[in-house]
């Protein structure tokens, strides 16, 4: 039995992203959809990889850190390696977006700090 193949028009409209996007992905060797002249025909391989690829970008991983996790998933005859390498990236995310979250809360209570500031300055103008 043929295994089911999509177009790249599928596969944008599928995930909400352009052709140049997933044209793009493919230019970075993160997928590998076979050709019929100049028709792209990506396999369920290619969708899976570019579901992974569009995940991994909404968790913030860089195209670098999606292609190693590609290339340990391709390599290894057990998934260990690729998952432990996934638990140290997602750890180091973590670990970033902690610090930025709470450079965010500093910030807010500046913010907070001033505009009350603002307020009171506004109070004393009125009287």
């Amino acid at each position: 039995m043929a295994e089911h193949t999509f177009s790249i028009s599928e596969l944008a409209r599928e995930f909400d992203v352009t052709t140049r996007t997933i044209r793009f992905y493919e230019d970075q060797g993160l997928l590998e959809p076979q050709r019929a002249g100049q028709r792209r025909i990506y396999s369920r391989r290619d969708r899976v990889r570019l579901m992974l690829i569009l995940r991994g970008k909404r968790i913030g991983l860089s195209l670098l850190e999606i292609r190693e996790l590609f290339d340990l998933y391709d390599a290894a005859s057990n998934d260990e390696p690729q998952l432990r390498e996934f638990i140290r990236i997602l750890s180091r995310k973590e670990q970033q977006l902690q610090e930025q979250l709470d450079d965010i809360r500093v910030v807010l209570g500046e913010i907070g700090q001033i505009r009350s500031q603002c307020e009171k300055a506004l109070g004393k103008q009125a009287v």
